[in-house]
């Protein structure tokens, strides 16, 4: 195997592992006691780290090497994962995907990581946060001192706190001492020794962490740590234990009542958490009876499942396709040539090879279905850094999560949902203060689903906040030009918020870095648009909005209806056709200068296909009765007149490049059984 074989597993491994630690670590940070979240978190940590090691990303390795290390200690309950942390480990999260971003883009992955890995060693020995988070920290806890975050290890029991205590109320200075002996120390157990001989004859010991046994028999790292009640100044200790040799630092913190209430506090919290923890395991260890007599049956099914899926390059997935559908093309020639021909054995062949290849095509489109999960999963942290550089609280509801879309689709619609998210995290949801007003819950919804529907994919952003000032987007569109002042008075309120998609359309005051109610949505539709999909958008002042994307299942092959006109033949996407007929010339009306016709109690209006794309040998003009199709496009309908129907088929549906880029109305070709080359109208196109 080649080396870009290997760094293209790695890439997907890589985002594999990227997208775990983020979900993960968002939901450690709604359950921070949950042990077996940190486990997971480890497991990929560690497993990227190997896999950048053995790549040779160093810089990969190092930040990852240094992450396992504040996890290993959270893991084993020696240290409790607070706000400092978090945002740590997700700086380090962005760090590490900019790195593979890097590395995707033809790059060495090399970044500078130096800050972030001193930063988690800070953490590590648990020393304070930088200034400016300890700051913000201690703000937040109303005021904490530098031994606040206390690493559990580093606890004392209550006898341990009343001696201390004693002994400052008496006049005796406590310490809390961290010394750490040099790396290329030969003899380090000496050292310690050493330390523990000095302290001894100035003052008396509390507690030392590791234990004096183990670091008498060098059962420790480099690095430990004693509380010390002294009978000495601070300086005279200093200099005493400055003396000794082959000490990188020695750090002595000075002890008084208040903060040895936040070790005793901090002490009652874990108590709890412990408690808490063991609890949960002991109902986790005894199963109900009911449990146990079902245990032997249930035994088989925990049997771990081999892997029964491989990895496929999504190009030869499109190359399958490609092939798939020259093979279509094929069997409708094949089809159309039998039924000319006419022969039994003939035509039963043609029959068999017909079913098979339907069925052939079914896999073919499911090979290529995605979950929409992987686009949704980036989300949840996006919506977390929104809420909290907006100073909002969010919960982002996901669900259908598992609804699959074809790969095509799945990559472009991406950029458009971050888009429409952040709107309604921007400018939808309300502020605190505002929601309290309203008298609203402080914390905001936004609802993020997917669901199936017909040949449909349905995907629906829908917020709690504030809704569309219409009469605001309304005084806008008016003063841009966009609508006359007659028109915006006749406008429906579904009208109205279309408006929202007008190109350079802002009702925002003040345009944020983050989105402006306006800006780029016009980007939005003709994205979406040129998916074959349709956006809508329904609001109500003071309860929210709902945006509403509509979306073919797919884009290679899709079932059409076969029009004539004159001597050409087109194609119009079976989806979008109500209904098929005739209409008499006399039942066309004139309606302010538009053609119009009455269909089902309701006026709609007539379209002449062969007036749009200017037909060079057929006009209905002449007729006293012309086939139509009837086309929708959200609630909107609309006649298209043709010059005959010929039938449906499915058909291949290929881009035209840069032919016909100025006729909008052409939205593709496809090749037909009788080799004709037919164009493929967009009906969203025709009605406007």
């Amino acid at each position: 195997m080649e080396m870009n074989q290997y760094l293209s597993i790695f890439i997907d491994e890589a985002n594999e592992h990227l997208q775990s630690l983020n979900e993960n670590m968002l939901r450690l940070e709604q359950q921070p006691e949950d042990i077996s979240i940190v486990q997971v978190i480890f497991r990929s940590a560690h497993t990227l780290k190997g896999m950048s090691a053995s790549m040779g990303f160093e810089d990969l390795a190092s930040l990852t090497h240094e992450m396992e290390n504040v996890l290993d200690l959270v893991r084993n309950d020696k240290l409790k994962m607070n706000g400092h942390i978090f945002d740590t480990l997700f700086k380090c999260l962005d760090s590490l995907e900019g790195m593979v971003q890097d590395i995707v883009g033809g790059g060495t992955g090399s970044a500078d990581v130096k800050e972030l890995v001193a930063q988690l060693k800070q953490i590590v020995k648990g020393e304070p946060a930088a200034p400016a988070a300890a700051a913000g920290q201690a703000a937040a806890a109303g005021g904490t001192s530098e031994l606040a975050m206390v690493a559990t290890h580093l606890l004392l029991d209550q006898f341990q706190l009343s001696v201390l205590r004693q002994s400052i109320e008496n006049g005796s200075p406590a310490f809390h001492i961290e010394v750490t002996i040099r790396e290329d120390c030969l003899l380090k157990g000496v050292r310690a020794y050493m330390v523990f001989d000095a302290l001894e004859r100035n003052g008396e010991l509390v507690k030392s962490h590791p234990s004096v046994q183990d670091i008498e028999q060098e059962q420790f790292g480099h690095q430990f740590s004693v509380y010390y009640i002294s009978r000495i100044p601070q300086k005279e200790l200093q200099d005493a234990l400055d003396k000794i040799s082959e000490l990188e630092s020695v750090r002595i913190v000075p002890l008084d009542l208040e903060s040895l209430s936040e070790l005793d506090e901090s002490r009652s919290a874990e108590q709890q958490i412990q408690e808490a923890v063991q609890q949960a395991a002991a109902t986790a260890a005894a199963p109900s009876p009911a449990a146990s007599a079902d245990a032997p049956a249930r035994a088989p099914a925990a049997a771990p499942v081999a892997n029964k899926t491989i990895r496929v390059d999504i190009e030869r997935l499109d190359s399958l396709m490609n092939l798939f559908s020259e093979l279509l093309i094929d069997r409708v020639r094949l089809e159309q040539l039998a039924s000319e021909v006419r022969r039994n054995d003939l035509t039963e062949t043609v029959e068999h090879m017909a079913r098979v290849s339907s069925d052939l095509q079914n896999i073919v489109l499911k090979l290529r279905m995605v979950p929409v999960d992987s686009v949704f999963n980036r989300f949840p942290r996006m919506v977390r850094d929104l809420a909290k550089s907006l100073g909002k609280k969010l919960d982002l509801v996901i669900t259908g999560a598992e609804t699959e879309l074809d790969r095509t689709v799945i990559d472009e619609i991406g950029d458009p949902l971050v888009h429409l998210i952040r709107n309604s995290v921007d400018h939808g949801i309300e502020t605190i203060e505002g929601r309290r007003e309203a008298g609203k819950a402080e914390t905001g919804v936004v609802n993020l689903r997917a669901f199936h529907s017909g040949n449909h994919v349905f995907i629906e952003i829908e917020d709690d906040g504030r809704g569309i000032n219409q009469p605001k987007v309304l005084d806008i569109a008016v003063k841009k030009g966009i609508v006359s002042p007659d028109e915006a008075k006749k406008l429906s309120d579904d009208e109205i918020n279309m408006l929202l998609f007008a190109p350079g359309f802002s009702t925002a005051d003040k345009i944020s870095d983050i989105s402006g109610r306006g800006v780029g949505l016009d980007v939005v539709k003709s994205k979406i648009e040129s998916l074959g999909g349709v956006v809508s958008v329904t609001s109500k002042a003071g309860q929210g909005s709902k945006w509403s994307i509509q979306l073919p299942l797919t884009l290679s092959i899709i079932t059409a209806m076969l029009v004539k006109l004159g001597s050409e033949k087109f194609a119009v996407p079976l989806t979008s056709i109500v209904e098929t007929g005739i209409v008499q010339r006399s039942a066309i009306r004139d309606l302010h200068g538009a053609k119009v016709i009455e269909y089902r109690k309701s006026i709609i209006p007539v379209l002449s296909l062969a007036a749009v794309l200017d037909s060079p040998d057929y006009s209905e003009e002449n007729e006293l009765e012309t086939e139509m199709l009837v086309i929708r496009k959200g609630e909107k309908l609309a006649a298209v007149l043709v010059d005959e129907l010929i039938g449906q088929s499915e058909i291949v549906l290929k881009t035209l490049g840069k032919y016909l880029t100025n006729l909008d109305v052409i939205s593709g070709a496809t090749i037909l059984g009788d080799g004709q080359v037919a164009l493929i109208v967009d009906p969203n196109a025709l009605i406007k």
